[in-house]
């Protein structure tokens, strides 16, 4: 089992970058910010393209660097593989050349993943012998995961890959790297400030603000916290939850999705029943009742209890829920965010029990990742 162990700092001309996290075998780490975060530098430290000024980064067994020890392996003996956000395809080699020269990179006893295998994987059989000018933005990018891949790499790392496509761009590239990240069993650093590709991508978050971790560990805790508002978004703020396809209604339309909060009814999703998903609930599309509704049209309705409260700007206000359906579940947190004057009329505070009501309408495929 591969794990990269980060813990590093450095210093720019604007700011100072520190960082201390861990990342598993199969596990997908979100490097996560806005621009400018620092998140690009962090991820160059690892692949040692550029230098920490102390601290330590290992991969298994292997230091690659020790500011202590003086030990800083050149970037080509890493063992890992980098996806930048320009592919970077040599254009002057069809696709299969592109794809050779990763292998060719391949170090002796590194893992191995066939040249037939990566190119089952990321659908691009038909592209081959295809012109690299010749191929969309979502191809290229396709063809330098690939390229990436038959390096043989230990470890993966993807800096921004979909910043440069389109909304459609990006929707044909996602399911490859689903795919790559189920199959693999590589650790991944997969750095973004998207808030979509996090919820649909990464196990774990590194949240990064002005060069320093603020936060980090499983996407649905870091997500979810009141606290971090303004750096996780606040227009798109809300819970994120992790759910299992329990029962589809094709008549309706509608899939029923199991939790620790109960079962949730959103438009049908295309997944097999038993399959595992995240959902993020918007807050601004939970509503609160004192009293269970009835005669409503609104068909997730969850009973809950507030363990948290916050402003929200001069008007609003954020609420935190805990919907677990029985204390052995655990917490499961749901944030809906109301107006000051609702808050008020219906006396929110702390420990307050209260109807939480979600449409099924509002969760649409940008909320859902597997």
């Amino acid at each position: 089992m591969t794990k990269l162990v980060v813990n590093v700092q450095r210093q720019l001309e604007t700011m100072s970058i520190s960082a201390d996290f861990n990342s598993d075998s199969g596990d997908v780490t979100a490097i996560y910010g806005r621009s400018g975060a620092g998140k690009t530098t962090l991820i160059n430290m690892i692949a040692g393209l550029e230098r920490p000024d102390t601290g330590r980064i290992t991969l298994d067994d292997q230091v690659l660097f020790d500011a202590d020890a003086g030990v800083d392996v050149a970037p080509e003996h890493r063992r890992l593989g980098y996806v930048f956000q320009e592919d970077r395809l040599f254009p002057h080699l069809k696709v299969r050349a592109n794809l050779e020269y990763g292998r060719k990179r391949r170090q002796a006893g590194s893992s191995s993943i066939s040249f037939d295998d990566v190119v089952d994987m990321l659908g691009i059989e038909g592209l081959l012998d295809r012109q690299t000018h010749r191929l969309s933005g979502g191809e290229r990018q396709r063809i330098a995961i690939g390229r990436a891949l038959l390096s043989g790499p230990d470890l993966l790392l993807m800096d921004e890959p979909l910043a440069n496509l389109d909304v459609q761009r990006r929707a044909e590239i996602l399911p490859y790297i689903e795919r790559l990240r189920d199959s693999l069993g590589l650790p991944v650093i997969y750095v973004s400030h998207a808030t979509e590709e996090i919820i649909r991508l990464a196990d774990n978050v590194v949240l990064m603000a002005d060069g320093e971790t603020v936060a980090s560990g499983p996407v649905e805790d870091v997500m979810s916290r009141l606290d971090l508002r303004p750096l996780t978004g606040r227009y798109e703020a809300g819970a994120v939850l992790p759910v299992r396809v329990k029962e589809h209604d094709h008549g309706d339309g509608l899939t029923q999705l199991s939790f620790a909060g109960g079962v949730l009814n959103v438009p049908t999703v295309d997944l097999s029943i038993g399959e595992a998903l995240r959902v993020r609930i918007r807050a601004r599309d939970v509503a609160l009742s004192l009293q269970a509704p009835s005669g409503i049209s609104i068909l997730n309705v969850f009973a809950g209890r507030i363990t948290e409260i916050a402003e929200a700007g001069a008007s609003q206000m954020d609420v935190l829920l805990d919907i677990a359906a029985e204390p052995a579940t655990g917490s499961c947190p749901l944030w809906a965010r109301i107006t000051r004057r609702s808050a008020r009329e219906l006396s929110l505070e702390v420990g307050k029990p209260v109807h939480a009501m979600i449409k099924a309408v509002a969760i649409d495929r940008h909320s859902l990742g597997q």
